[in-house]
């Protein structure tokens, strides 16, 4: 009886010191900022999938400034962290990041966007999205629901990184194989919804005319939604495309004011993240591009994409 115990005190140990073990296992995540809707998505994933593979991770914000992420990045490593990922605040100005976390023999996974650097050194990854394919997907779809003619605006991201830049990038590629439709504006909104009603507004009341708006994320598109609405515009009248595929892009679809989005999808790209951070930390091979595909989002298939979110 005494040995049965004996035996079941030493299986229980055991299972505490792996489960332990595997819990010890820590990782530093700094965003580039917590108040911005589709990342606030991809950092819940992130955090849920760790979770479930035992893993510690340490979020912070760095508020959209780089010198704070690159603080964020030098505590990490203080600590001793087993791995770091990094959501950029601008993909110009990551090379101190990289050089700081490879000196110091700690994997690195960038995440959502792939620094600017063309080759990244051995034991850093990215896990991210085509955002060229993005532009290209959102644009085909509304140049020919325009009928190949006609006028549009832009309405870029964030121009501290480059998924703003080959968002669009995709789609002035479609345009070119359309020389009957005109870009007649093309200006910044950083992503927000309340900056791109600004910027419509002050688009309308400069009497600009147009038939499609392509914004480079959903939050700007719907901005752009509010912003004609209020100036008496009928729904449906300007065609809006966005990109990410958020719950409220999705909604937006479903209630007419969005004709089409661009599915990014967050907990692809967190699952990445987390088991690239994972397997480098355990010293085994990743790829060091992981592409998590984008896919379009029409009226015609949004159900299914707002049962996927539910899953």
């Amino acid at each position: 009886m005494r040995m049965k115990i004996r035996f079941a005190t030493l299986a229980l140990s055991l299972l505490v010191a792996s489960t332990s073990a595997l819990a010890d296992l820590k990782v530093g995540v700094s965003m580039s900022q917590f108040d911005d809707n589709w990342l606030t998505y991809l950092r819940e994933s992130m955090a849920k999938k760790a979770k479930s593979e035992h893993v510690q991770l340490q979020f912070e914000d760095a508020r959209a400034d780089v010198v704070k992420q690159l603080n964020q990045v030098q505590s990490f490593i203080s600590q001793k962290v087993d791995a770091i990922i990094v959501n950029p605040v601008d993909t110009a100005a990551t090379r101190n990041i990289t050089e700081a976390a490879v000196k110091a023999g700690i994997p690195l996974v960038y995440v959502n966007r792939r620094p600017d650097e063309l080759k990244l050194p051995e034991g850093v990854v990215t896990v991210a999205s085509n955002d060229l394919e993005a532009g290209t997907l959102q644009m085909q779809y509304l140049a020919e629901k325009m009928g190949g003619k006609g006028s549009v605006v832009i309405m870029l991201g964030d121009l501290a990184n480059n998924s703003t830049h080959n968002r669009t990038k995709g789609v002035k590629e479609v345009l070119a194989k359309y020389p009957d439709i005109k870009v007649v504006e093309e200006q910044s909104a950083v992503y927000l919804r309340d900056k791109a009603m600004d910027l419509m507004s002050n688009w309308l009341l400069g009497g600009k005319e147009f038939n499609a708006v392509a914004a480079n994320n959903d939050e700007m598109a719907i901005g752009a939604a509010m912003a004609l609405q209020q100036a008496g515009k009928a729904k449906g009248s300007v065609l809006i495309g966005g990109v990410d595929g958020t719950p409220d892009g999705l909604s937006a679809i479903k209630r007419g004011l969005l004709a089409v989005s661009v599915f990014q999808d967050a907990k692809g790209q967190a699952n990445g993240a987390v088991e690239a951070a994972i397997k480098l930390a355990k010293k085994e091979k990743v790829e060091q591009n992981v592409w998590v595909p984008y896919q379009l989002i029409t009226p015609e298939n949004v159900d299914s994409f707002q049962q996927r979110l539910k899953d």
